[in-house]
């Protein structure tokens, strides 16, 4: 497959297939206003349209980042499949429209978390978020939770994809795909 964000795609069906403990768990790194590299994973909702899609809160670190500096990297491992793909590429703040239907989909409990908490903030315990969360449940008894006005999607476009795939002998499998004019150009790594 010449199209490794397909093949990406492909290998994340597979892990869900295979019931992989989180399959869709990707370590973000973003780079830091000291330049410094910050990480943390986060869930990758979506490979679409040569694209990597994950949300967010926009008042967090990562999204301030990934305003400063749209360069990141990713991983995504899956040890079941003897699996992972490196990723590397420029993030932007998507549509509104794609961070609208993504939070549609996030599990109600999700969607109440992102009204009450502030990821990220420094709090002084959970009790305050607790009440506030019990209080927006009864406030919204079965009504449907909007989106938050700060809440959105961001969009990876990859430069450069390396796929691996473990191997009994240890010579594992190292594909290394970088981005150019013509499309995307394919180099074997030794492993």
């Amino acid at each position: 497959m010449n199209d490794p964000v397909r093949r990406l795609a492909s290998w994340l069906e597979e892990a869900r297939e295979a019931n992989a403990l989180a399959p869709a768990a990707m370590t973000l790194v973003t780079v830091g206003e000291d330049g410094r590299p910050s990480a943390r994973v986060v869930s990758l909702k979506r490979v679409e349209d040569g694209a990597l899609v994950f949300t967010t809160g926009l008042w967090t670190r990562k999204a301030e980042e990934l305003r400063r500096d749209p360069r990141v990297a990713a991983v995504l491992h899956w040890p079941i499949l003897g699996r992972q793909a490196r990723i590397e590429g420029r993030a932007e703040i998507a549509e509104r429209e794609l961070a609208e239907e993504l939070f549609a989909e996030r599990p109600r409990s999700h969607q109440l978390q992102a009204h009450v908490s502030r990821q990220g903030e420094a709090i002084d315990d959970l009790h305050t978020l607790r009440n506030r969360l019990d209080a927006l449940k009864t406030e919204l008894a079965d009504s449907p939770v909007r989106c938050p006005a700060d809440w959105g999607a961001v969009r990876i476009a990859p430069d450069v994809i390396e796929l691996w795939a473990e191997r009994a002998d240890r010579l594992h499998e190292r594909l290394s795909y970088l981005r150019d004019c013509d499309g995307w150009r394919c180099s074997r790594l030794a492993p």
